[in-house]
């Protein structure tokens, strides 16, 4: 007879697993098509000015957070999460591909701060459905996998768009980046089919449970998980580093072009370190996983601050950002999962979503302004600080669990 471990080992993967991720893989590589073509569109279809692209990826990335709060509150009816992270998905396609139709900037803005609502609003509605769907053995192995092809869709999405873009021009990717998104939402379907077979669906009320949250230590469990966000900025600094670096020896097109496919290397490496991570993560801890991400991480940033001129650092900072992201995202998602109940894991994935969102905003505006005051030198620095006390942080929580 096998034992439990094994059983475990080979049932994890489920349908209802595998739902989960092939959502994830559709739905990024959609996003991510439109993303790629989306400041050219601005630029140089709509006439906008680099600004403009700023503040509606600002505007929606903050919107974003306020919905993952709204959705992880309605996530905690068992009920109530398949249909919203069905209608997230769609919302989000509808609102990608109608972007395309779009004749002024104010009408991308509001097309992509809606598709960005519903993109946070269905994220704590996925993860507590995953959550229900996997063991609590293999919480980390389930995670990781979903981290996996997430990141392989954001490989797909650039590539895709690179293609679609020469063949029918950047109009009609937008419309083709909305099939992607309609299949994940079917994806999601049936992964909610799955949960509703396994598990009687339980009504409970529309709230955050702030005090529950608490009482159950994710207080304690995020603070370094929030120092990391604050010095997680976002991956467009990171190309324009890497264009900014390379433009000195190379054309702008040629630049730009090496930057994007630094950038699809980074997804890659998060895509195949996801997976190990997971395993890892069910084996040594959630947190042990966590600290290694922030030390690579930390280690990344080290190099673009320094890279200046030496473009091989580029590629061993996107090597690095790339495998810890996979790492910290795999782990940060496991030890929610861990830490509460299945009554509360939906606000919690909100709360979660909310600080991440509140990060990202933060962490960007913050190396964006050292980085034009200062120097890249100075942004960096400041976001590969933010990594060393995250890192000591969870050290200090990992050693009082363990003593404790």
């Amino acid at each position: 007879m096998p034992r439990s471990d094994e059983r475990v080992e080979e049932r994890w993967l489920t349908r209802g697993v595998g739902s989960v991720g092939a959502a994830s893989f559709f739905s990024d590589s959609g996003h991510e098509i439109a993303t790629s073509v989306l400041p050219g569109f601005l630029t140089h279809t709509l006439g906008a000015s680099p600004g403009a692209l700023g503040v509606i990826e600002g505007v929606s990335d903050g919107l974003a957070g306020i919905a993952k709060l709204a959705g992880g509150a309605a996530s905690n009816d068992e009920e109530r999460r398949g249909r919203l992270a069905s209608g997230g998905y769609i919302g989000t396609a509808v609102a990608t591909g109608a972007i395309g139709l779009a004749t002024a900037t104010w009408q991308v803005g509001i097309l992509r701060a809606f598709a960005w609502v519903a993109r946070g609003a269905r994220t704590p509605a996925r993860d507590s459905l995953l959550a229900s769907l996997a063991p609590k053995e293999a919480y980390g192995r389930a995670f990781g996998y979903e981290r996996a092809m997430d990141n392989l869709g954001a490989v797909a999405g650039p590539l895709a768009a690179a293609g679609f873009v020469a063949l029918i021009g950047i109009r009609h990717t937008f419309y083709l980046a909305a099939i992607p998104g309609v299949l994940a939402a079917l994806a999601i379907t049936v992964a909610a089919a799955e949960a509703r077979r396994l598990h009687t669906g339980v009504r409970r009320r529309f709230r955050l449970e702030l005090r529950g949250l608490h009482a159950s230590g994710l207080t304690r469990t995020l603070l370094p998980v929030g120092a990391f966000e604050l010095g997680n900025c976002a991956t467009t600094l990171l190309i324009l580093r890497a264009t900014t670096v390379l433009t000195d020896s190379r054309s702008l097109t040629n630049a730009t072009v090496l930057a994007i496919l630094l950038y699809a290397g980074h997804n890659l490496v998060g895509s195949l370190i996801s997976i190990p991570g997971g395993h890892a993560t069910d084996r040594f801890g959630a947190r042990v996983v966590f600290g290694t991400g922030t030390a690579l991480f930390f280690g990344g940033y080290v190099f673009f601050a320094l890279a200046g001129t030496a473009w091989p650092l580029l590629i061993g900072g996107f090597a690095l950002a790339g495998a810890g992201i996979g790492l910290v995202e795999t782990a940060e998602s496991t030890l929610v999962a861990r830490a509460l109940p299945d009554e509360l894991r939906g606000s919690g994935f909100g709360v979660l979503g909310g600080v991440q969102s509140l990060g990202d905003f933060t962490s960007s505006l913050a190396v964006g302004l050292l980085w034009a005051i200062f120097s890249p030198i100075v942004g960096f620095g400041y976001a590969a600080a933010l990594m060393a006390l995250a890192f000591a942080l969870n050290r200090a929580r990992l050693t009082a669990s363990t003593t404790g």
